[in-house]
């Protein structure tokens, strides 16, 4: 992801992500590994922030279209590889959350869910996410208090698996994903991803149709 700037997840950058999974998921089939990484100094600012204020159907489209890809990511067929190259904020923080190995560089930027912070009740779907990868006691103060935790932190707490070098997490995303296609049986993975998964998943997508309608009764009034 690189829109020259933060990264936001706007409708048009979830389009592209979209597309590309697409395309990963046939380069992939019988084998393989997805990486997915940032630009330099982000991984994701989270959701266009301006449409996002504008509100309307475009807003809660592209609200939605988020956790759809987090879960298409936690139910991908094969190993999902992030590398996580600066800050990831709020839906950023939810994409590191749906991958299956997440790897940061060593620096000062910042991983938080910040809806909190931001006067935003957090999404039911955010919940799930949260719930499902944090330790307990990092789920809390991240999702009640805002936390924003540093890299180190953020292994401890659950959203990055772990920390390399400044520079060096896309060739070690590239490497875990070489190394996890020599060592996985992609049937076999895909399958297992989806037991160990389905009841996050479950939650996961009654969470985000309790969303829509959240939204829904916002529009209407």
């Amino acid at each position: 992801m690189d829109d020259g700037k933060a990264n936001a997840l706007s409708p048009s950058l979830l389009a592209d992500l979209g597309r590309a999974l697409d395309r990963a998921a046939a380069d992939v089939e019988g084998g393989g590994a997805v990486v997915l990484q940032g630009r330099d100094g982000v991984f994701s600012a989270g959701f266009d922030l301006n449409v996002l204020r504008g509100g309307g159907p475009e807003a809660s489209d592209m609200v939605l279209t988020g956790f759809a890809t987090a879960a298409r990511l936690m139910s991908f067929p094969a190993p999902v590889v992030v590398a996580c190259t600066g800050h990831a904020i709020a839906m950023g923080a939810f994409l590191l959350l749906a991958a299956d190995y997440r790897i940061g560089t060593h620096g000062t930027y910042r991983v938080a869910a910040n809806e909190v912070a931001i006067g935003l009740t957090l999404p039911r779907s955010a919940v799930v996410l949260l719930e499902a990868r944090l330790t307990p006691a990092a789920f809390q103060r991240a999702a009640l208090l805002a936390e924003s935790f540093g890299p180190d932190d953020a292994v401890a707490a659950g959203f990055l698996d772990r920390v390399v070098e400044p520079g060096d997490a896309p060739v070690a995303a590239a490497n875990v994903a070489a190394e996890l296609n020599e060592r996985l049986v992609a049937a076999a993975h895909a399958e297992s991803k989806l037991r160990a998964r389905a009841d996050v998943l479950a939650r996961l997508h009654a969470a985000i149709s309790a969303d829509a309608e959240d939204l829904r009764s916002r529009r209407a009034d």
